[in-house]
Protein backbone atom coordinates (compact mmCIF):
# COMPACT_ATOMS: atom_id res chain seq x y z
CA UNK A 1 0.00 0.00 0.00
CA UNK A 2 2.46 2.43 0.58
CA UNK A 3 4.20 2.19 -3.02
CA UNK A 4 0.70 2.92 -4.50
CA UNK A 5 0.66 5.83 -1.79
CA UNK A 6 3.65 7.26 -3.07
CA UNK A 7 2.68 6.79 -6.70
CA UNK A 8 0.00 8.57 -5.72
CA UNK A 9 1.82 11.49 -4.22
CA UNK A 10 3.95 11.72 -7.69
CA UNK A 11 1.19 11.44 -10.58
CA UNK A 12 -0.26 14.29 -11.76
CA UNK A 13 -3.16 13.23 -13.39
CA UNK A 14 -6.79 13.55 -11.23
CA UNK A 15 -8.08 10.54 -13.25
CA UNK A 16 -4.92 8.07 -12.01
CA UNK A 17 -4.87 10.02 -8.56
CA UNK A 18 -8.43 8.88 -8.24
CA UNK A 19 -8.07 5.16 -9.83
CA UNK A 20 -5.28 4.69 -7.51
CA UNK A 21 -7.50 5.96 -4.09
CA UNK A 22 -10.07 2.90 -5.18
CA UNK A 23 -7.00 0.62 -5.56
CA UNK A 24 -5.90 1.79 -1.99
CA UNK A 25 -9.34 1.21 -0.70
CA UNK A 26 -9.71 -2.49 -2.23
CA UNK A 27 -5.65 -2.75 -0.66
CA UNK A 28 -6.89 -1.74 2.52
CA UNK A 29 -9.64 -4.32 2.30
CA UNK A 30 -7.72 -6.89 1.23
CA UNK A 31 -5.42 -6.12 4.27
CA UNK A 32 -7.78 -6.63 6.33
CA UNK A 33 -9.48 -9.99 5.35
CA UNK A 34 -5.73 -11.07 5.41
CA UNK A 35 -5.37 -9.95 9.11
CA UNK A 36 -8.43 -11.35 10.34
CA UNK A 37 -8.05 -14.55 12.08
CA UNK A 38 -11.65 -15.63 12.78
CA UNK A 39 -14.43 -17.71 11.03
CA UNK A 40 -16.57 -15.69 12.94
CA UNK A 41 -14.98 -12.23 13.57
CA UNK A 42 -17.35 -9.98 15.16
CA UNK A 43 -16.77 -7.23 12.13
CA UNK A 44 -17.45 -7.28 9.18
CA UNK A 45 -14.52 -8.35 7.10
CA UNK A 46 -15.20 -6.57 3.60
CA UNK A 47 -15.28 -9.21 0.21
CA UNK A 48 -12.82 -8.91 -2.83
CA UNK A 49 -14.80 -10.38 -5.35
CA UNK A 50 -14.90 -10.54 -9.12
CA UNK A 51 -15.85 -6.35 -9.02
CA UNK A 52 -12.92 -5.12 -8.34
CA UNK A 53 -10.98 -7.82 -10.55
CA UNK A 54 -13.01 -6.75 -13.03
CA UNK A 55 -12.31 -2.94 -12.42
CA UNK A 56 -8.31 -3.53 -12.77
CA UNK A 57 -8.99 -5.58 -16.27
CA UNK A 58 -11.26 -3.06 -17.76
CA UNK A 59 -8.53 -0.13 -16.81
CA UNK A 60 -5.59 -2.44 -18.29
CA UNK A 61 -7.51 -2.93 -21.58
CA UNK A 62 -8.46 0.78 -21.84
CA UNK A 63 -5.04 2.19 -21.16
CA UNK A 64 -3.01 -0.94 -23.42
CA UNK A 65 -5.85 -0.19 -26.49
CA UNK A 66 -4.76 3.96 -26.05
CA UNK A 67 -0.83 2.65 -25.82
CA UNK A 68 1.59 1.76 -29.02
CA UNK A 69 2.41 -1.99 -29.25
CA UNK A 70 4.80 -3.83 -27.20
CA UNK A 71 7.68 -4.92 -29.45
CA UNK A 72 10.13 -5.64 -26.32
CA UNK A 73 10.75 -5.77 -22.83
CA UNK A 74 11.55 -2.26 -21.48
CA UNK A 75 14.03 -0.66 -18.84
CA UNK A 76 12.06 0.53 -16.28
CA UNK A 77 12.04 4.32 -15.48
CA UNK A 78 12.61 8.04 -17.28
CA UNK A 79 10.74 9.86 -14.01
CA UNK A 80 10.17 8.88 -10.89
CA UNK A 81 6.23 8.58 -11.17
CA UNK A 82 7.11 5.74 -13.63
CA UNK A 83 9.78 4.34 -11.80
CA UNK A 84 7.26 3.74 -9.23
CA UNK A 85 4.33 2.21 -10.92
CA UNK A 86 7.25 0.05 -12.01
CA UNK A 87 8.55 -0.60 -7.98
CA UNK A 88 4.40 -1.17 -6.85
CA UNK A 89 4.37 -3.34 -9.67
CA UNK A 90 7.29 -5.68 -8.34
CA UNK A 91 6.12 -5.33 -4.87
CA UNK A 92 2.73 -6.28 -5.88
CA UNK A 93 3.73 -9.79 -7.92
CA UNK A 94 5.96 -10.40 -3.74
CA UNK A 95 2.19 -9.81 -2.26
CA UNK A 96 1.10 -12.30 -4.46
CA UNK A 97 3.57 -15.16 -3.86
CA UNK A 98 3.38 -14.14 -0.03
CA UNK A 99 -0.63 -14.31 -0.53
CA UNK A 100 0.04 -17.86 -2.35
CA UNK A 101 2.50 -19.45 0.43
CA UNK A 102 -0.28 -18.31 3.33
CA UNK A 103 -3.12 -19.86 1.18
CA UNK A 104 -1.69 -23.14 1.54
CA UNK A 105 -2.53 -23.45 5.27
CA UNK A 106 -5.23 -20.93 5.35
CA UNK A 107 -8.46 -20.42 3.32
CA UNK A 108 -7.85 -17.55 1.39
CA UNK A 109 -10.85 -15.92 -1.03
CA UNK A 110 -9.42 -16.38 -4.32
CA UNK A 111 -10.21 -13.20 -5.54
CA UNK A 112 -7.18 -11.66 -3.52
CA UNK A 113 -5.07 -13.58 -5.74
CA UNK A 114 -6.66 -13.00 -9.08
CA UNK A 115 -6.84 -8.99 -8.23
CA UNK A 116 -2.99 -8.77 -6.89
CA UNK A 117 -1.67 -11.10 -10.02
CA UNK A 118 -4.26 -8.17 -11.99
CA UNK A 119 -3.31 -5.36 -9.99
CA UNK A 120 0.70 -5.97 -10.90
CA UNK A 121 -0.17 -6.19 -14.75
CA UNK A 122 -2.05 -2.66 -13.58
CA UNK A 123 1.23 -1.05 -12.33
CA UNK A 124 2.91 -2.19 -15.64
CA UNK A 125 0.62 -0.72 -18.26
CA UNK A 126 0.17 2.36 -15.66
CA UNK A 127 3.88 2.76 -15.79
CA UNK A 128 3.67 2.94 -19.81
CA UNK A 129 1.04 5.44 -19.74
CA UNK A 130 2.29 8.14 -17.31
CA UNK A 131 5.61 7.73 -19.28
CA UNK A 132 3.20 8.52 -22.56
CA UNK A 133 1.35 11.48 -20.80
CA UNK A 134 4.69 12.83 -19.55
CA UNK A 135 5.99 12.17 -22.89
CA UNK A 136 8.85 9.98 -21.97
CA UNK A 137 10.50 7.79 -24.37
CA UNK A 138 11.20 4.67 -22.64
CA UNK A 139 13.93 2.27 -23.19
CA UNK A 140 14.13 -1.12 -24.74
CA UNK A 141 16.08 -3.86 -23.46
CA UNK A 142 18.74 -4.83 -24.92
CA UNK A 143 19.38 -8.67 -24.37
CA UNK A 144 22.61 -8.69 -26.55
CA UNK A 145 25.14 -7.54 -23.37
Amino acid sequence: MAHTTMLRDLVKDVQIRDELLSILNIQMATASVLAADCDDCPLEIPIVGDEQVSFLEGRIDEMDAALEPLTSFLIPGGDPAVSQAHIARTVCRRTERTILKLAQDVNIQEDILRFYNRLSDYFFVLSRKIAHLSGIKQEPWNPGL
